[in-house]
């Protein structure tokens, strides 16, 4: 128990809860949080807020606070056990309310897909965070927890103290959010700061010892799946290898590689002019303007829509001569999911037995099992497919 933890007001804020994201991560935690969860809604407008509060039929406390203002995010952390955030991109409004929780020994989870966020966090709050007994956790949405928890699993099917080598495959059908595109168009849009971030990281953060952790990214024709493997960009795999570093479970030389299955290389072409089309825009302001302003944040696909879109992500073990093949999958990825994830990892931390981790840490190496065993109640599946 984090030094005056059991002072806490709140067992959970949900930050942002008035956009379209954190409208649906309200809903989910009105309609799943366990008895007794004492928790509150937060965000800049009052009016939006109360809007909020009438939806969930009045049984939840607001607070406002707005992301530009350390003194109203202070206190918010300081009146809580957990503290889920919607608001990004996170580079440009996020840091102020890690601070916050860095210092108070307030856990952290958010959306974040942006890997310069999360170095640059790492290098300004882990070393505070480590010290109050905070855990601050990014990515607990698509990105990166059925990656990160899934190739965990497929991990615990192979034998221990071996080599071993992950892939994972990412199939799916439906839309990324608003505030997901403006992260994503952002992020290019900083491709030094990225680079000159990770490279500040990789200087500071302890390697482990007498162990290797790489990744790979090959792509390529793979046969079990029949489909084109295509390396994918994303945050999942630093999330990956960096649980991978911090548990031993994962053996002495882990290999992880990340990517899209896609049945025909002319969807391939299409996704990478696509990507190309939006990285050379986003260099351009009024033209990044222009491309968010087609998908702006706060807004989202309808409930039908949803309800029609899937993920399922396929990782394919080896190690100690033993080969297996196992799945996680689930609804809507970019909304539904995203929400359940966000609303289920911070119910965790404010109420499961977890390790004892502290600082800057990952899904797998904080939440881990117990997570995973909350998303598998609420409808996600982690099963193996095939062991050999």
């Amino acid at each position: 128990m984090l030094r005056g933890m059991t002072d806490r007001e709140y067992d959970v804020v949900l930050f942002g809860a008035t956009g379209f994201t954190g409208g649906l991560t309200a809903d989910y935690l009105a309609a799943n949080a366990q008895p007794g969860t004492r928790w509150a809604i937060a965000g800049r407008s009052q009016a939006k807020l109360d809007a909020v509060h009438e939806r969930l039929g009045g049984n939840v406390a607001t607070l406002v606070a707005d992301a530009g203002d350390p003194a109203s995010v202070a206190r918010i952390a300081q009146a809580t056990k957990v503290v889920a955030t919607t608001v990004g991109p996170y580079i440009r409004y996020g840091e102020p309310l890690v601070a916050a929780c860095a210092a108070a020994g307030t856990h952290y989870v958010d959306l974040t897909g942006e890997p310069e966020f999360v170095d640059t966090m790492y290098l300004r709050h882990h070393a505070t965070a480590a010290e109050s007994g905070a855990r601050i956790i990014h990515a607990c949405g698509f990105d990166s927890i059925p990656h990160d928890l899934g190739a965990q699993f497929c991990v615990e099917q192979l034998p221990e103290g071996v080599p071993l080598r992950v892939r994972g495959f990412v199939t799916g059908d439906g839309l990324f959010s608003g505030g997901t595109f403006d992260s994503a168009t952002t992020a290019m849009a900083r491709g030094r700061q990225t680079l000159a971030a990770a490279k500040q990281r990789r200087a500071r953060e302890p390697r482990p010892e007498g162990r290797r952790i790489h990744g790979e990214a090959k792509p390529g024709y793979e046969k079990e799946l029949g489909k084109f493997a295509i390396p994918l960009p994303t945050v999942d795999p630093q999330i990956i290898l960096r649980s991978a570093a911090a548990l031993e479970r994962y053996g002495p030389d882990f290999t992880y590689g990340h990517y899209a299955a896609i049945k025909s290389p002319l969807y391939v072409l299409g996704g990478v002019a696509a990507v190309a089309g939006i990285l050379v825009g986003s260099q351009i302001p009024p033209v990044r303007r222009k491309l968010v302003s087609l998908r702006p944040p706060g807004t989202g696909p309808s409930e039908e829509r949803r309800a029609n879109s899937w993920f399922k992500v396929t990782f394919i073990g080896d190690g100690g001569g033993k080969h297996v093949v196992t799945t996680v999958s689930g609804g809507d990825p970019g909304y539904t999911e995203t929400a359940k994830m966000l609303a289920e990892s911070a119910l965790c931390l404010a109420h499961d037995d977890l390790p004892q981790t502290a600082g800057q840490v990952t899904t797998a190496q904080a939440l881990g099992p117990a997570l995973r065993e909350r998303l598998v109640r609420a409808g996600m599946k982690f099963e193996v497919e095939r062991a050999g």
